[in-house]
């Protein structure tokens, strides 16, 4: 892996650890994500224009994305506001590769290397560590950050085929703007337009802007390096998450958490090169 492609993977990796743990310290986490999914697009937009390019054959992929987006940020909202970004953000980002590896095995056939399923099993230890005796005791908790790791898995298969039939820019803008429209138009009935206003923020709107900006970067490490590299990378953001909320001193944060964050970066480097084997 090239030092460029390293920069760029750790850095991906860090944008997005910071819109996750931005919108999770927002007192109205719905009302803040709705703000940074229109600040995002909106962004975004002069982009997707200038490399616009999108076939009739993207729209069922459009559509299946901007479905799993839409669900993904709603309960990505709902778990942020329920339990500590310290639990949810590792579950959800380390359970989404066992899921693309699940549905490869179910769906595809593919076989599962030695490498894969000890990553599986690191990832649910990391998980269970993360979890902890101190985590949240409800079953709901978990499997919302369990969910939110199957939309991730889901959309990320969805788009893989989408973007071969539209620029990347143009198609995650079609995406955003499908999903988004869906998800300001639920917040604003549920939370109305005064609790949207009151969610405007400079950290709202670099919240938005990193949404997009943290995928850009992903997709130039995959330029200059093999995926199972970049994609090991990648997941160093739940380490970056974990740490970042101890040394603010925003959650408490004890030792096991932080192994339990450093076994699921682990297990998913593990499944990705099995992946690659």
């Amino acid at each position: 892996m090239t030092a460029t492609a390293l920069i760029l993977a750790l850095s991906g990796a860090f944008v997005h650890a910071a819109w996750n743990l931005a919108l999770a310290g927002e007192p109205d986490v719905h009302a803040a994500t709705a703000v940074a999914v229109v600040a995002g697009v909106a962004l975004l937009a002069p982009v997707a224009l200038v490399d616009w390019r999108l076939e009739a054959g993207a729209w069922p992929y459009v559509a299946a994305s901007a479905g799993l987006e839409l669900l993904y940020l709603g309960l990505l909202a709902t778990a942020y506001g329920r339990a500590s970004a310290g639990f949810v953000y590792p579950t959800a980002r380390g359970s989404a590769p066992v899921f693309v590896l699940l549905i490869g095995v179910l769906a595809v056939g593919h076989e599962v290397s030695g490498a894969a399923a000890a990553g599986v099993a690191v990832v649910a230890a990391g998980i269970v560590l993360v979890r902890g005796p101190s985590g949240p005791r409800s079953s709901p908790d978990l499997v919302l950050a369990l969910a939110i790791g199957a939309c991730i898995a889901g959309y990320t298969l969805v788009d893989q085929e989408g973007v071969r039939h539209a620029s990347t820019p143009a198609y995650l803008l079609s995406v955003f703007v499908v999903a988004g429209a869906g998800y300001v138009a639920g917040a604003w009935r549920s939370r109305g337009g005064a609790a949207l206003r009151r969610a405007v923020s400079l950290r709202t709107i670099v919240a938005g802007a990193g949404f997009f900006l943290a995928y850009g970067l992903t997709l130039a490490a995959l330029r200059e390096a093999p995926a199972a590299a970049v994609a090991a990378v990648r997941e160093t953001s739940v380490v970056i998450a974990v740490g970042w909320l101890a040394l603010s001193g925003r959650e408490p944060v004890t030792r096991l958490r932080i192994a339990g964050a450093v076994a699921v970066a682990a297990g998913v480097a593990l499944i990705s090169a099995g992946g690659a084997a």
